[in-house]
């Protein structure tokens, strides 16, 4: 479901660093990770999305989550945006 809920997101920020800016902006909606990253990877993500009171939605793999955003790599973490 998350899956798809990305594939069809109009508006997408992808990468665990990205995610943290957007973050911080106040311009996300949701966020969703990937649990087989290495946690310090996605702690900053983690503690940030808190931070704001943003739900955090997890996913089982990030090679799935990389090609629902539509590129041919994992993705950590990825935002949707307002």
């Amino acid at each position: 479901m998350s899956y798809e809920k990305v594939s069809q997101a109009k508006h997408i920020i992808v990468g665990s660093k990205q995610v943290v800016k957007a973050l911080k902006a106040g311009s996300v909606k949701e966020v969703i990770v990937a649990d087989d990253v290495d946690r310090h990877v996605i702690d900053r993500v983690l503690l940030t999305a808190e931070e704001m009171n943003v739900n955090v939605t997890h996913v089982d793999s990030m090679k799935k989550l990389g090609k629902a955003c539509g590129i041919e790599v994992g993705a950590a973490a990825v935002a949707i945006t307002m």
